[in-house]
């Protein structure tokens, strides 16, 4: 008696054992299926210990979603480049980065969702989106000149690598996404700041090297400006001036591939 009773216990003891484990597993599963749906509606989902920072979900927008358009070669108009700097070939435009210049969206947009895919083909490459620029600082626009707006700076690791080899220490710039006013354009940015203030710096790393695609998520509503790089929201800031205008593709003397590239209006 005294062994089946110790049985039991021992029964019972491993059936709550299991129990516990299965729970456990329950709410792991749950975890696992709702953590996308989160991510997809933009929001963090923090579940202490549990979740690593590398973990945490992104707001991965694809430009597949309800409402969004593609942008081909129809919708861009060369503003300062040469004839030949931008080439579309199956959805993908290439630019050669010769001279400096940009490639305006033919419409002017206030409140908006952009997504793209971009990579650099060569090590150390520079471009960028510039945002809300302005008509008036394109209308005369020269090669080797930029216009008025906010920029979304699209850099490859190698840059600061470039940078460094001379004995400098790049500082003021990184090369993970970002964001600041140029030539006039004025906006309260986002912390973590540039040493000097004038740029919005990314709160993580996540850009891909040369020769791979990454992933940019603009957008921009009342004056406000959010980039997310691969899925995680890094830099940004409000108050822009101006908070209306073009959207344009930099060429900035290196080869860039842009892909996939997608908008929506917002009211």
């Amino acid at each position: 008696m005294a062994r089946m009773g110790r049985a039991c216990r021992e029964f019972a003891a491993a059936r709550l054992r299991l129990r516990f484990h299965r729970v456990n597993l329950t709410f792991m599963n749950i975890l696992h299926n709702v953590r996308p749906l989160i991510a997809g509606a933009g929001w963090l989902l923090l579940v202490a210990g549990t979740l690593t920072a590398e973990e945490l979900p992104g707001a991965f927008i694809d430009g597949q979603e309800d409402g969004f358009v593609e942008l081909g070669e129809e919708d861009f108009a060369n503003v300062n480049c040469y004839d030949d700097t931008w080439s579309w070939s199956d959805g993908v435009v290439s630019c050669t980065g010769k001279p400096d210049g940009v490639l305006r969206t033919q419409k002017q947009y206030t409140n908006f969702e952009l997504v793209a895919r971009w990579r650099h083909l060569s090590e150390g490459g520079n471009s960028g989106f510039f945002i809300w620029t302005s008509a008036e600082s394109i209308a005369n626009l020269k090669p080797n000149e930029y216009p008025t707006g906010i920029e979304v700076q699209v850099l490859d690791l190698g840059h600061k690598t470039n940078y460094e080899k001379s004995g400098k220490r790049a500082t003021w710039f990184t090369t993970h996404g970002d964001v600041f006013p140029v030539l006039g354009a004025t906006m309260s940015l986002f912390p973590p700041l540039s040493p000097d203030g004038s740029r919005s710096f990314p709160s993580q790393e996540t850009t891909k090297g040369f020769g791979e695609w990454n992933h940019y998520y603009i957008r921009g509503i009342n004056g406000e400006l959010r980039l997310w790089v691969n899925g995680q929201e890094v830099s940004g800031g409000k108050d822009s001036v101006p908070s209306s205008g073009y959207v344009c593709l930099e060429s900035e003397g290196a080869p860039i591939e842009f892909t996939d590239i997608r908008i929506r209006e917002l009211p």
